[in-house]
């Protein structure tokens, strides 16, 4: 009898959980059994593994193996556990050495030639086993996800052969080849090509500065989608780290990564038809949904009334909450959802409620029926709400040029440096506590506020985000108080707001 224990890891959420592979070979008629809870392409990993041995030129053992996953009661899912499974089989049965095999952790899926396939969440794998000071070895195909984790201990291997010859000592398995430095970060989407709509420009400076959630109200056609999009060019550069966290959720998700999408801000923007489980991710075994493929980006919704009224609430949460927690029977995974809101509608049904050419025909109960599949809560959890009113043709044309997303992104660069020092965090994500401490306002502006407060029927959600918004405007423009004509302004990007009363 012999026993091997190889090591390799499960995906669960956004993490990575060790999992102990141990492999038993005993007397007894031909068989292979595999335990702790496997779904099924796990369990029918044991094909696989058997016809890559064989064409390995590796002998199968012809004799009962047993193949224990622990912890028992952890899910393991997918090919990942391929590899593993077969370096224990050979490591068991005496044709690989198995005195060094604590050093490493393993995951791969197998091709029945025994071609190492690529498996989701490298980069979970990968960052948790460096940080156990043991040694990853993955599939070649997934290496353009491994080199971004700094001081890494990884090698990669594109055959089963290759990786029993590095446990022999015969050939050595190369690392990753690629280079984690962030690439040239080019504007696409200038702000400049939007005519005109000075006032929308401004909010959305003030939204990139502070990470304030923004909704664009206006009639089709003013550029409502065209501003939405160029956001993530004035946003700030991501962190390292804040890179890693994005890349981890797209590893896992079973999305393709592109290299050059290194270090740059994720854009997600769902059809209206998306169900709520397309927003926050779900599954039997949970995978991410839309709100967390935007962590430390934006998701733009367009056309917001037109999203069911069911799908808009499950956003309550995750806006002030930062994370999202998806529990099935079996296990509970959270996923990470600091992402930045940008919405878009049109006044009424017919669009064109307010434009200076007259030709909204709907009526009172039409246009209350249509604001109402926003729900109050909701509309209650944006900072901002901005109009964005339909230019003529004379002002489309004779309108020069606007400022460069450049030099904005410069101003909004500066602004949220102001922030971090000062408190560690974007004013959009200010707790009670701080916003006492960092928005103080003079007795003149609290009585403004407080008039506001009252006339607009403000809650006290609204009120702080208020003074949120009033200290991202100070901050733009370099000063230490709130003054007054930063709270009016502030003031002002609150029209949509109801009375609750």
């Amino acid at each position: 009898m012999s026993l091997a224990v190889v090591k390799s890891r499960a995906r669960i959420g956004v993490t990575a959980p060790p999992v102990i592979v141990e492999v038993h070979i005993s007397n007894g008629l031909p068989s292979l059994s595999i335990v702790g809870l496997p779904e099924a392409a796990v369990k029918e990993s044991k094909d696989r593994v058997r016809g890559a041995i064989l064409n390995s030129r590796f002998e199968f053992p012809t004799r009962r193996i047993t193949i224990n996953l622990a912890p028992a009661d952890l899910p393991k899912e997918g090919g990942r556990f391929d590899l593993p499974i077969a370096i224990g089989i050979l490591a068991a049965s005496g044709q690989v050495p198995a005195d060094n095999l604590d050093r490493y952790e393993f995951t791969g899926e197998l091709a029945l030639t025994g071609d190492l396939r690529p498996v989701s969440g490298i980069i979970p794998f990968i960052h948790q086993s460096g940080t156990k000071g043991k040694t990853a070895i993955i599939p070649v195909e997934n290496q353009h996800e491994a080199f971004l984790i700094d001081n890494s201990h990884t090698l990669c291997a594109g055959h089963l052969l290759a990786v029993c010859r590095h446990l022999s000592g015969e050939e050595k398995l190369p690392q990753p080849i690629g280079s984690s430095s962030p690439p040239n970060i080019l504007i696409k989407k200038d702000l400049a090509d939007v005519k005109g709509q000075m006032h929308a420009k401004r909010a959305l400076e003030i939204a990139a500065s502070g990470k304030h959630s923004l909704l664009f109200v206006g009639p089709p056609g003013t550029g409502k989608s065209m501003l939405a999009s160029r956001l993530p060019e004035i946003l700030p550069p991501m962190s390292k780290s804040e890179a890693i966290e994005t890349a981890s959720i797209l590893s896992v998700s079973g999305k393709k990564f592109e290299s050059d999408m290194w270090m740059q801000r994720p854009f997600r923007s769902p059809h209206h038809t998306a169900s709520a489980v397309a927003l926050v991710g779900g599954g039997s075994n949970p995978k991410p949904g839309e709100i967390s493929l935007a962590h430390n980006g934006v998701m733009f919704l367009d056309e917001l009334p037109e999203f069911d009224r069911k799908v808009l609430e499950v956003l309550r949460e995750p806006l002030e909450s930062g994370s999202i927690t998806i529990s099935r029977a079996t296990q509970q995974a959270e996923f990470p959802a600091k992402f930045q809101l940008i919405a878009a509608m049109n006044p009424c049904p017919c669009g064109y409620l307010g434009d200076k050419s007259g030709r909204c025909s709907c009526t009172a109960a039409q246009i209350q029926k249509y604001r109402a599949k926003i729900s109050g809560p909701l509309l209650d959890r944006i900072d901002m709400h901005i109009e964005v009113p339909r230019l003529e043709n004379m002002e489309l044309r004779s309108s020069p040029a606007g400022e460069s997303s450049s030099n904005i992104r410069t101003r909004v660069i500066r602004a949220r440096e102001r922030q971090l020092q000062r408190c560690g965090i974007p004013n959009s994500q200010l707790e009670s506590r701080q916003i006492d401490k960092y928005c103080k306002l003079s007795e003149k502006n609290e009585k403004l506020l407080g008039a506001a407060s009252e006339r607009l029927g403000l809650s006290a959600r609204a009120y702080h985000r208020i003074l949120k918004v009033a200290r991202t405007i100070a901050d733009i423009e370099g000063c230490d108080a709130i003054e007054q004509n930063h709270l009016a302004e502030a003031i002002s990007y609150r029209r949509l707001d109801r009375n609750t009363e």
